[in-house]
């Protein structure tokens, strides 16, 4: 499918600086005595401005919720969503319904990009995941069990947990949040208090209440250029699940480190790439291909931007040692058989 203008612009750039709508009026400023209503202007002021971006998806007898992000109606997702389908219809905030084509979708992050048949319409801003922090309000958006256009408000509750997907793959660097979801908030904004995507929410734990999950809209921005291009993600596979934890100060001393995280290997895939080169679990990854690995989503920025199996240096700590290792990532083994 030939790519619009905007979306020429965006993949050129890597999905960066693309035209923002017009955001919503800051908060008015904190008054003890007046608390609960500047914590409501805040929550009616994002919802006003980002409900219109936010649509109803029904594929065949399911359905879920969206963002759209551009004016020519592309729309952010969860692949669990979509998965399976070509076509799906979609219904904008004030009724308004369309056909919607998927366009790509990456079962490893669990999101999916879909074209809406529409033309000037609503988009959301995206904010940036790496900037928020735990405690902050959160605001999700979406249509939980059918109920369009439902907005609920909590917190962010932990940032880079893992967790496994609706589709059984396990999804890294995960925002966890106690804003309420439910069955059909799939595929809907995590919005901050500016009225900026955050996060596509993705699961509920059933039946614990207020433990949520979002795919940070910073691993949407690495992935929608593929998705665009090619229908879906070219990555390369290490057969490792990681999270980010800090770096001791005597540590980064030590080796002259600046950077004050890195990526530590939970779990490896037996005889696979990373285990093949010699890392361990326990591992902490803090360059890849001649980068820094601060963060999970450097880690995962560069395993869809390097060649896959093309041997690159891993430079990990060790029981308090600088390890080097040579290690040739190689495409996931059921992308290859997909």
């Amino acid at each position: 499918m030939a790519a619009s203008r905007f979306w020429q612009h965006f993949v050129s750039n890597g999905g960066q600086d693309h035209p923002p709508i017009d955001r919503p009026p800051p908060p008015p400023a904190d008054d003890d005595s007046d608390s609960m209503d500047a914590f409501s202007r805040a929550v009616v002021g994002v919802a006003d401005k980002l409900r219109p971006a936010v649509v109803n998806l029904r594929v065949g007898r399911g359905g879920g919720s969206g963002v759209l992000f551009s004016p020519d109606g592309f729309l952010l997702t969860n692949h669990h969503v979509v998965e399976g389908a070509s076509r799906v219809r979609v219904r904008l905030s004030d009724g308004t319904e369309m056909a919607g084509e998927v366009v790509g979708n990456d079962p490893w992050t669990d999101l999916a990009v879909v074209r809406a048949d529409g033309r000037d319409l609503p988009f959301a801003t995206f904010g940036d995941s790496q900037s928020i922090r735990v405690g902050q309000l959160a605001i999700a958006i979406g249509s939980p069990l059918g109920f369009e256009n439902t907005v609920t408000a909590g917190v962010i509750s932990a940032l880079g947990r893992t967790m496994r997907g609706a589709g059984g793959k396990w999804v890294d660097n995960i925002i966890q949040t106690d804003a309420a979801l439910n069955p059909g908030n799939s595929g809907g904004p995590l919005v901050d208090t500016r009225g900026t995507v955050i996060g596509i929410n993705t699961a509920v734990i059933q039946p614990a209440q207020g433990i949520c999950f979002a795919v940070p809209v910073n691993t949407a921005k690495v992935i929608l250029p593929h998705l665009m291009r090619h229908g879906r993600v070219i990555r390369g596979f290490l057969g490792v699940q990681v999270r980010q934890v800090p770096i001791a100060p005597d540590v980064r001393d030590r080796f002259t480190l600046e950077q004050k995280t890195g990526v530590e290997i939970q779990m490896m895939e037996e005889d696979g790439p990373a285990m093949s080169a010699g890392l361990w679990i326990d591992d902490v990854i803090v360059g890849y291909g001649g980068h820094r690995v601060v963060t999970v989503e450097d880690l995962l920025r560069l395993l869809t931007t390097l060649p896959v199996g093309v041997p690159q240096l891993a430079v990990v700590l060790r029981d308090g040692k600088r390890v080097e290792r040579r290690v040739t990532a190689v495409e996931h083994p059921e992308a290859v058989q997909s």
